[in-house]
């Protein structure tokens, strides 16, 4: 509102009264409880569990099989209703399989990747496969989690018949970690492996710090609450991403240099000379239809470094867009779930349903 007699507004006091409440309830009541998507455990490995979430009416014949990145806790993907990736992919008629890596401790420091795609995911697929009695289960991988989804599809045998990967990074010469640490790694002077070496388990507070450090997601800035924070909705949902950005996973020592070396520091992946328990990993080897999406407003992961994942794939049958969004909002709004839906309900199979 404003004055006529004057160009200063006059304050909505009953809005900024709700404001103010909303802030110094969110600020100082306890995190949120994260109530997941009805589910239930049918496999286990160490730290790492499989859930099963049923459709609520099974509408596809072939499941999905949803994977994260290993640097964060996978509830991102099923964070309460009407925000969550699994309730809504279960509402739509799939049965949901979410691999829950854990978080590892100072006894799983020798964990690498090869173990990581080789031990629990490929193993935790093929669980999901038989437990669905499907012949064939689509994979949909997010941030990190599209990276090991990608290099798995490449190596396996499994029957994946779609790959979704959303937001995920493939060329690693590009992206949110500084150009002097990309130089610093590519030629040699920069090392983490005395890093890990000393801690072999890397603690999740220096993950925390170093993602909000290289991103202004992880900093989860103040003011975007005080602007909104007369928005219930909006501030549950900030709520939410403020439990999960602070709660990060730790990283398995091995893993974490492997990581660096490996992707960040030779770029193997994209270059075809990468190797994942004596298997090269060459993306060409995917043939299956492929469907690849990243969000104009992520800070973490820029089109630039998913883009060549197009050209280096067999798959005649690939599809790339590019929506409006940031990197954390594609899950934490539960976009995720409607964005993949029309793509993959074509290429899923309805359930024939018997006449009566």
């Amino acid at each position: 509102m404003i004055n006529k007699g004057s160009k200063m507004p006059i304050l909505n006091f009953e809005q900024e009264t709700k404001r103010w409440n909303q802030l110094y309830k969110v600020l100082t009541e306890p995190k949120p409880e994260i109530v997941p998507t009805p589910r239930e455990c049918i496999w286990k490995k160490n730290k790492s569990t499989l859930w099963y979430h049923p459709a609520k009416e099974k509408k596809y014949e072939i499941p999905v099989f949803l994977v994260y990145s290993l640097l964060n806790k996978t509830y991102i993907l099923d964070v309460g209703e009407g925000s969550s990736v699994v309730g809504g992919l279960v509402d739509r008629g799939y049965d949901v399989y979410l691999l829950d890596w854990g978080s590892p401790e100072l006894e799983d420091r020798d964990i690498s990747l090869d173990h990581y795609i080789l031990d629990y995911m490929e193993k935790a697929v093929r669980r999901a496969v038989r437990h669905s009695g499907a012949k064939e289960i689509s994979l949909a991988g997010y941030c990190l989690g599209g990276t090991v989804a990608a290099i798995l599809s490449s190596i396996t045998d499994l029957p994946i018949k779609n790959l979704i990967l959303a937001a995920v990074p493939i060329d690693f010469s590009v992206g949110i970690v500084p150009q002097k640490w990309l130089d610093g790694l590519q030629k040699g002077y920069l090392s983490f492996d005395r890093f890990a070496n000393a801690y072999g388990t890397i603690p999740s507070p220096f993950l925390y710090l170093m993602f909000r450090m290289l991103s202004p997601v992880y900093g989860t800035p103040v003011i975007n609450l005080i602007t909104r924070a007369h928005d219930k909705d909006y501030v549950e949902k900030w709520h939410r991403m403020d439990k999960w950005t602070k709660d990060t996973a730790s990283f398995a020592g091995a893993a974490f240099k492997q990581l660096f070396n490996d992707l960040y520091r030779e770029n193997k992946l994209l270059k075809g000379e990468m190797v994942i328990g004596g298997r090269r990993v060459d993306l060409k080897n995917i043939k299956c239809p492929l469907f690849v999406f990243s969000c104009s407003r992520d800070t973490l992961v820029s089109e630039q470094q998913s883009l060549p994942v197009i050209d280096l794939v067999s798959s005649e049958d690939k599809t790339y867009k590019v929506y409006k969004g940031g990197h954390v909002s594609l899950a934490l709004t539960g976009i995720f779930a409607e964005i993949m839906d029309p793509w993959l309900a074509v290429r899923s199979r309805e359930v024939q349903v018997a006449p009566a």
